[in-house]
């Protein structure tokens, strides 16, 4: 293991490693990972509904009720996968956030959770009509878009990782 910090991924003949093997063993043996398996396509499924209602009312004008509390759901459901992914984090790497081998990831999130509660602020503080918070939330759905490709990203190079230790 990389003796920089025990938190470091090991280098490995590949290049870096997502887990050490122990951080793996600790992945797969969590609650939390079965957790962030079910909540990861079933925001990713609030997120597909709702993008179709607020595409609908920006094309129509109507839906605007439905839209609007599609958001404010795929805004709970974003805090919570942050919060149980957080714990995750935790159990596998021995920190809540930033550990090296999500930092990225989880920077970026916070830029995505930043978007989506500025939408619900906006929304209750009535900051803005309408329109254009239909397009703060389209905002926050293309980061959210981002994000969850640098996460899927990473689902690829742990899985190439374990193929190439058999």
């Amino acid at each position: 293991m990389n003796t920089a910090s025990t938190n470091a991924p090991e280098i490995g003949v590949g290049g870096n490693r997502l887990y050490s093997d122990a951080e793996r063993a600790r992945r797969d043996s969590t609650k939390w990972t079965f957790v962030q398996g079910i909540l990861a396509p079933f925001q990713f499924l609030v997120f597909l509904v709702s993008l179709g209602l607020v595409i609908r009312y920006l094309m129509t004008g109507a839906g605007y009720d439905a839209a609007t509390l599609s958001i404010v759901i795929k805004t709970g459901v974003l805090l919570l996968i942050m919060v149980t992914g957080a714990i995750w984090e935790k159990v596998v790497f021995g920190q809540y956030l930033f550990a090296p081998a999500f930092f990225w990831e989880d920077v970026f999130s916070f830029a995505v959770i930043a978007l989506h509660l500025l939408y619900v602020f906006a929304l209750w503080g009535d900051w803005y009509g309408p329109t254009q918070l239909m397009y703060l939330a389209l905002a926050a759905y293309g980061a959210y878009v981002i994000n969850a490709g640098q996460f899927v990203w990473k689902l690829r190079m742990a899985r190439l990782d374990a193929e190439g230790r058999k």
